[in-house]
């Protein structure tokens, strides 16, 4: 176990305090633009009442700083505080002062905890109309305030490296996830059951529950690769009978790898008896003639290697070096017997996998050792499984009730959705037996705020945000909207992987109709996906307004093409709109895991806590883990 070596550095509670601080200060101004909503972009005038600049520039400012953020690689970035802007205003060095141009005017970021890198910012917004002025300046501070930026995440590698302290690193089973799952649930697997498997031989821990597992690829990975025994629990029945029935086609699969495998390596060995057998016929046969003919001619023969290029002593060296790297051991049979090749076959229950006709061996009982060795191997590996669970996790759930032989363990959460994320967060902090905690969550739109409904009182119900003591004594609220937004990906469109423009833009023509055309300003029913099955705009409104339960009968096609063509002029706005969206995404997204960072933080017995970028976040854009291990008894 590695628990001697020291993990790294992280920032305490204090400077995490002052980041958030800073933050609110920029989102003050800036949420009005994340929690206008798409639909009503048209019928409540968004562009006129939050915009005071053309959409061309907005376009063309975003545009250009995106193509200079991708032209330039990763390391030679200079951080935010220190690199230069377009246009009149230019930021000197690491006070982050910004030399004001004609038409731009500082305004100082003060406040109790304010630190050197929290810096003056142009003047983004107006004061009295609190409309955009300076998208450049608005870029830049989005740009600032993003969990990349801010320095508060701990490398991934380094986190790694330390959890391993002198330990080699483990390898487990030789498995291949993006042969059962798409490459982008393969990357996430990955990544995240290396850091499980690290951080679970780090306290010598073997059970890791895996809340949310849904339809166990994480579970099923970390109990066939690394060996532990996982619990997966999730709310859905459907997705704990589907990981069942998934887990009984991995042991299909790992089935079928066993046996090519196995296959393989009695080649190995096959070749490799071959070849001994021959170099020493030969070699007997050369020794035989020098002692009959020492003459110097019979010096001059060619050698073995020559006569036998196949199997010179290089090619049988390799072959091996082969063998014993999969772990060869010679048997009493004539059979060779490769006991530790391959194992995680040995990881099921001894009846997980009927044996087949190239399995069994003909003619010949199974030897007794043989069938003690299985046996030992399935009692030893019982611990070694993966169990799916049905049951409504909540941050009052009675694990004793759901696990019962829970013991010491890691609790997980792989994409975790609205409020399970903060709720795991809140079992690990209150359950003695869980050692530590890593979860990535998603689906932030779904969250609960305490302080959403300015009217509701409050009540003791834990919320999904926020979560720290900072946030409640401010009574922050980031709105519905504004946390849909945190979910956009700002590196995928950054690539290429534009945002749906036109099937957004349908969407607000339509509901421009349904308020002028039905009196309706507020639907509870959604449209769904209509667009991808519509083969026009004509068409898109006529099945929308069925969906909706509306009379379509009642608008000719004239009156619903003049609306397309009276906006369609301004589609520009509303993709401008949308890009000034997906730019403050990250800052909504650093506030949220700030929170739950600082929750952590706030807790006696938790020796060590952070945020950490486990995936690429065009694979994944929910790419950040939030981590924490308790203090060791």
């Amino acid at each position: 176990m590695a628990a001697s070596c020291s993990l790294p550095g992280t920032q305490d509670l204090s400077t995490l305090r002052a980041k958030l601080q800073g933050l609110l200060r920029f989102l003050r101004e800036a949420l009005s633009i994340c929690n206008a909503h798409t639909v009503d972009f048209y019928t409540e005038s968004v562009w006129e009442q939050l915009i005071d600049v053309p959409p061309e520039t907005v376009l063309a400012v975003l545009k250009k700083a995106t193509e200079e953020a991708e032209a330039r690689p990763a390391e030679a970035r200079p951080p935010p505080e220190a690199e230069g802007t377009s246009g009149e205003g230019r930021w000197e060095g690491r006070t982050g002062r910004q030399r004001a141009g004609p038409a731009q005017r500082s305004v100082l970021c003060s406040g109790p905890g304010a630190e050197a890198g929290i810096t003056d910012f142009p003047k983004i917004f107006c004061e009295t109309s609190q409309k955009l002025l300076s998208v450049e300046a608005f870029a830049l501070a989005a740009k600032y305030y993003s969990l990349q930026n801010l320095g508060v995440c701990t490398p991934f590698e380094q986190l790694l490296v330390a959890l391993r302290g002198n330990q080699t690193q483990k390898t487990g089973e030789n498995v291949k996830p993006d042969e059962f799952m798409n490459l982008k649930k393969s990357h996430e697997v990955q990544a995240m059951s290396e850091l499980i498997s690290s951080v679970a031989d780090y306290y010598g821990i073997k059970q890791v529950i895996d809340l949310g597992s849904g339809k166990g690829y994480l579970s099923s990975f970390l109990s066939l690769k690394y060996g532990l025994k996982v619990y997966g629990i999730d709310s859905s029945n459907t997705n704990t009978h589907g990981a069942q029935e998934r887990n009984r086609k991995l042991k299909k699969h790992w089935k079928i790898c066993h046996t090519q495998s196995k296959s393989n390596v009695n080649g190995l060995a096959l070749k490799m008896a071959k070849g001994k057998k021959m170099q020493g016929e030969i070699q007997y046969k050369a020794n035989t003639e020098e002692e009959c003919n020492n003459s110097p001619t019979s010096q001059e023969m060619m050698s073995t290697s020559e006569f036998l290029p196949d199997f010179s002593v290089s090619v049988i060296s390799n072959i091996r070096k082969q063998m014993e790297n999969l772990h060869v051991c010679s048997h009493r049979e004539e059979n060779l017997c490769f006991a530790n090749a391959f194992s995680l076959i040995d990881l099921l229950p001894i009846n997980a996998i009927e044996p087949t006709t190239s399995s069994r061996m003909p003619k010949r009982k199974m030897s007794e050792a043989n069938k003690e060795r299985r046996k030992t191997t399935s009692k030893s590996t019982e611990s070694n499984i993966y169990s799916p669970l049905t049951s409504f996790i909540t941050a009052d759930s009675e694990l004793h009730d759901i696990i019962k032989d829970l013991e010491d363990c890691l609790m997980v959460g792989l994409h975790t959705c609205g409020d399970l994320a903060p709720n795991t967060l809140r079992i690990f902090t209150s359950k003695s037996e869980i050692k530590g905690v890593c979860s990535v969550g998603c689906c932030y739109h779904l969250l609960s705020e305490e302080f959403e409904d300015p009217h509701k009182e409050s009540t003791p119900e834990k919320w999904g945000f926020p979560m720290c003591h900072y946030l409640k004594e401010e009574r922050w609220c980031c709105g519905r909207n504004a946390r849909m937004s945190a979910c956009l990906a700002l590196e995928r469109v950054a690539v290429g992987r534009g945002l749906p423009t036109e099937s957004l833009f349908y969407r607000a023509v339509l509901q421009d109709i349904i308020k002028d055309c039905y009196g309706i300003t507020k639907c509870d029913r959604h449209v769904g996906k209509i667009y991808s099955k519509s083969s026009s705009f004509l068409d898109y409104v006529r099945k929308s307004l069925k969906k909706l339960g509306l009379d379509e009968s009642k608008l000719p096609e004239k009156l619903i093409m003049d609306y397309y063509e009276k906006y369609k002029p301004r589609m520009n706005e509303l993709e401008a709109f949308n890009m000034l969206k997906v730019v403050l995404a990250p800052c909504i997204e650093t506030l949220i895991l700030l929170d739950r960072l600082c929750y952590l933080k706030e807790q006696e017995d938790i020796a060590w806590s952070a945020l950490v970028k486990l995936f690429d976040p065009v694979k994944s854009p929910r790419c950040y883990a939030v981590i924490a291990l308790k203090r060791q008894q």
